[in-house]
């Protein structure tokens, strides 16, 4: 590899007493507020979204038929397993900025670069997609209400308009809301998560009085070939074989779009310095996530393709048209209201985490260091917030970004990928770490979710992969033109420590020492007397 500015190469890895120093003694530090049951809601504030009210029922009728009941219990054993791997590196290094931070630890600066460049692709599509659904439903909500729109306005709602004006004003108020602090935005998301797990229970009661059993009858299928102008999956591909949908292969290929639906657990990952107790309550929060979206999200796809036959479970709001065709109309309107609730609680959680990436990476020096600032006014990271929210404003401006639905599946796969490779690298590099939570059966786990992930990733249009290719390729040219010179470890003597690094002298590469009576790591402050009076203004002492 080539050298970078100190000599070392790309590969340099950011040790672990690094990790814990920078969120010890940085003068840029997140507040602790998040206990387990606010991590638990900002889990399924995320989860519980698009996935439940829009995704089943496509998946459904253009994927895999009523056997989307099956892709669902794909996915959330997939999502299981990464869940586990992400839960022991949490608890081993309880920092923010997720895979992000594991693989700077684990792997290496260019690998972490990496990483954390899926992550933003993952986050930034998540929020774009996401508002132009919410506009989806909004005027479904009108509608039921028998509000209509005047055409001129309404051609400006809808999510396949060439210009939504709905979406990027919603982002626009909710990244006002996440930059204003962490607390205020936490309590607005405990009470709508609470609101819309409430819905979908009054969606499963009232729905499972409408099932009709022979809309299970073909429970899979027979396959269909794929159209010729349509992108194959990467595996039909690789093996020349034209598969379409239905089908056996229409379960897996379902599955791996339905991951979508998952990807929320890992963002917990993402508040590690916001939570209390991180080696606890951060495992806890995402393994309990996982569990509680998982039946709910089996129980909807169970009444869903019961109460209406799957071909026509293809519309904009599926959900609510489903209970519409049963005579439920009242109901329609509550799903409605809390799709709007769910999808907004979506957007929220993922413009906080993609702030924390943002914080991290800007901490670090892979991307300008102004965005590894905390504000004194809002005690937030209110740059990164604003950054992560301009970015999703600009793209859901693009007419087709429901197209790119699957660009935020790789990278939440890509990143599972890491984590689980990464719990094999530190078990064996760093034995002797805590662990607030150990994988269970190791290497077997890991082995499973990283063939699991594989799996899912084969599975993805070929177009897609084009895509992600493009993109990594471009995050490599920024990494290569920006990131590596202006990385933290590759210039310890000349960062600028007023921005947010931890110690002035070190660039936080200190010792650490264990407390005895927590078992907490701590910092030995040790920076070299030369260098104290011109640099160490902001120091605790």
């Amino acid at each position: 590899m080539a050298p970078s500015a100190n000599g070392q190469t790309v590969g340099r890895r950011l040790p672990v007493e690094s990790a814990f120093t920078r969120v010890e003694d940085a003068r840029h530090r997140l507040p602790r507020l998040f206990g387990r049951r606010d991590l638990v809601v900002l889990g399924l504030g995320v989860m519980i979204g698009s996935g439940i009210f829009s995704l089943s029922g496509k998946q459904a009728a253009h994927v895999a038929g009523p056997a989307v009941i099956v892709s669902f219990l794909i996915a959330a054993v997939v999502c299981v397993l990464a869940a586990a791997c992400y839960a022991e590196l949490s608890s081993t290094i309880p920092v923010s900025g997720s895979a992000y931070t594991f693989s700077y630890v684990t792997f290496g600066e260019m690998w972490a670069w990496l990483v954390g460049w899926a992550l933003v692709l993952e986050l930034v599509t998540a929020a774009a997609i996401v508002a132009r659904v919410w506009s989806a439903y909004f005027l479904a909500t009108l509608d039921g209400f028998g509000v209509s729109l005047p055409a001129g306005v309404a051609q400006f709602f809808g999510p396949d308009a060439k210009l939504n004006l709905v979406a990027p004003l919603l982002l626009l108020v909710l990244t006002a809301l996440i930059v204003t602090g962490t607390k205020l935005s936490s309590r607005v998301l405990t009470v709508v998560v609470l609101a819309k797990v409430a819905v979908i229970l009054l969606v499963v009661i009232v729905g499972a009085t409408h099932i009709n059993f022979d809309n299970y009858k073909p429970f899979v299928p027979d396959a269909r070939p794929a159209p010729a102008t349509a992108s194959p999956t990467l595996l039909s591909w690789i093996l020349d074989s034209s598969f379409g949908s239905f089908g056996l292969m229409g379960i897996f290929t379902a599955a791996s779009s339905i991951v979508f639906a998952f990807i929320g657990f890992d963002l917990i990952a993402t508040a590690s310095e916001d939570a209390r107790s991180p080696r606890k309550t951060v495992p806890q929060g995402m393994l309990l996530g996982v569990g509680a979206v998982t039946i709910l999200y089996v129980a909807m796809a169970v009444v869903l393709v019961g109460m209406r036959p799957s071909s026509q479970l293809g519309g904009a709001a599926p959900v609510s048209e489903a209970m519409s065709a049963v005579g439920e109309g009242w109901a329609a309107n509550v799903v409605n209201l809390g799709a709007l609730l769910a999808l907004m609680t979506v957007i929220m959680v993922v413009l906080i985490a993609q702030s924390r990436v943002l914080f991290n990476m800007g901490r670090d020096g892979l991307l300008p260091k102004s965005l590894g600032r905390v504000s004194r006014v809002y005690s937030s990271p209110a740059r990164a917030a604003t950054a992560a929210g301009a970015a999703a404003i600009a793209l859901t401006l693009y007419p087709k970004v429901l197209d790119l639905e699957e660009l935020l599946v790789i990278g939440a796969l890509f990143c599972f990928a890491f984590c689980a490779v990464g719990v094999l690298t530190l078990r064996r590099t760093e034995p002797n770490l805590e662990r607030g939570f150990r994988v269970p059966m190791v290497p077997l786990i890991p082995l499973l979710s990283l063939a699991a992930t594989l799996w899912l990733m084969l599975n993805l249009r070929t177009s897609t992969w084009t895509k992600f290719a493009i993109w990594m390729a471009v995050g490599l040219a920024i990494y290569g033109l920006y990131g590596r010179w202006h990385s933290r470890l590759a210039n310890e003597d000349s960062w600028d420590f007023d921005i947010g690094d931890t110690d002035p002298g070190t660039g936080g590469l200190q010792a650490i020492r264990s407390e005895h009576d927590t078992g907490e790591l701590r910092a030995v402050r040790t920076p070299p007397p030369s260098k104290q009076s011109t640099r160490g203004k902001h120091m605790r002492n």
